[in-house]
């Protein structure tokens, strides 16, 4: 048995140690926000918080992720970054197809809790392993920023 905290809940997983976090929560939970795009940390549509900190769920094992803290999107709107930010991409509507939309905003979350007035580059430089195959960088980047300003 694994003992995971998710969301500030704690689960108990009757899984291989090395079972990759984002099939345990999507089969075993049933938490289906984390979506697995690639299987190889490259395109960021699974990315998850571990301890606050932006990680790929699909290529960490869960027997690294015992005992910390994980948070996925759907803990997002109880978080006030996350709310910010949620909140902004509905204004500049940045989803398209909406697949990478909860790797984007868990990265865009974990950067605006460290980075209270990113700059553009900054904004590139975390959220350069989230692919959008719509190409909304631009309003990404937007939206990161209005975020920032309503939480000034």
């Amino acid at each position: 048995m694994t003992a995971l905290n998710i969301n500030s809940k704690e689960h108990q997983l009757d899984a291989d140690p090395s079972t990759p976090v984002l099939w345990a929560l999507r089969d075993s939970l049933g938490l289906t926000g984390t979506k697995f795009g690639c299987g190889a940390a490259l395109c960021g549509a699974c990315t998850v918080h571990l301890n606050g900190q932006a990680i790929r769920s699909c290529v960490t094992p869960i027997s690294a992720a015992a005992g910390q803290k994980i948070t996925t999107i759907e803990a997002m709107s109880q978080d006030k970054v996350g709310k910010a930010v949620q909140a902004a991409w509905i204004k500049h509507d940045v989803a398209q197809c909406g697949y990478c939309q909860s790797g984007q905003i868990m990265s865009a979350t974990a950067l605006l809790k460290t980075n209270k007035k990113p700059s553009d580059a900054d904004i590139d430089g975390a959220m350069a392993g989230n692919i959008c195959r719509c190409g909304t960088y631009v309003r990404i980047r937007a939206a990161i920023h209005d975020a920032a300003s309503t939480l000034a």
